[in-house]
């Protein structure tokens, strides 16, 4: 069952080299998601899945020690999720990590993660809602004790300066969505809109609501940690626990 979960924006920005100058400004960012780690660390779980947003990159299962890297951005920056086929230098061979399962492989590598080699799964962003919710199940399901680190980025369509330009209901779309997340409310995870959430370009609802079916019946207490939207896009990192 879940016992554990960290939340935590994707952006590549998150990565200091690929930030460059701006890198300070997502400090805050970066050290809640160490903290919310942390909490997934402390509940020593028997499993860690690493749950994000496909994007361009191949949806489905990652094994441990899966590569990927940030050279598509103009930085030699390359990174594996923990475990024992790990590479310890060199790009990732063949597709590699979507860039959402990336940028989780190089915050657990800051954190210097010690627990279970963690598997990852790259949910497709069209999938359905109630698909989310039953691969939350079935991960829940998968050890006695199972942590998810969820990957994921709210609207990025909060201000006239953001990707997807300004939409009045990008606001309303994150204060719903950091509710859900700071109360471990998996109902009202799972009560957001996917094809609302695609007008948005919000990719993280299909990740949060494969933590909702995760989290059914856990008892889990949330925290909300970040909640804000530099460059115009909503960044939430909260727990479960």
């Amino acid at each position: 069952m879940l016992v554990a979960a960290a939340v935590c924006p994707c952006p590549p920005l998150l990565v200091p080299e690929v930030a460059a100058g701006a890198a300070p400004e997502l400090d805050a960012a970066r050290t809640a998601a160490s903290d919310a780690l942390a909490v997934a660390a402390a509940a020593r779980a028997d499993l860690l899945v690493v749950v994000g947003p496909a994007g361009d990159g191949a949806p489905g299962p990652y094994p441990a020690g899966s590569a990927g890297t940030f050279r598509g951005f103009g930085v030699p920056v390359d990174v594996a999720l923990p475990g024992p086929d790990a590479p310890t230098a060199g790009p990732a061979a063949g597709p590699g990590l979507p860039v959402s399962l990336a940028v989780a492989a190089w915050l657990l590598d800051r954190v210097g993660w010690a627990g279970p080699a963690p598997t990852a799964l790259a949910v497709a962003d069209g999938l359905t809602t109630a698909a989310c919710l039953e691969a939350g199940r079935e991960l829940a399901a998968a050890a006695p004790r199972v942590a998810l680190l969820v990957m994921g980025d709210g609207s990025a369509c909060r201000t006239l300066k953001a990707p997807g330009y300004l939409d009045e209901r990008a606001a309303g779309f994150d204060a719903a969505a950091a509710g859900a997340l700071a109360t471990a409310d998996t109902a009202a995870l799972a009560a957001l809109d996917p094809a609302l959430a695609r007008e948005l370009s919000a990719a993280g609802r299909a990740p949060w609501q494969v933590l909702a079916g995760a989290g059914e019946g856990a008892g889990l207490a949330g925290r909300l940690l970040y909640d804000e939207a530099p460059y115009g896009v909503g960044y939430l990192v909260g727990t479960w626990s």
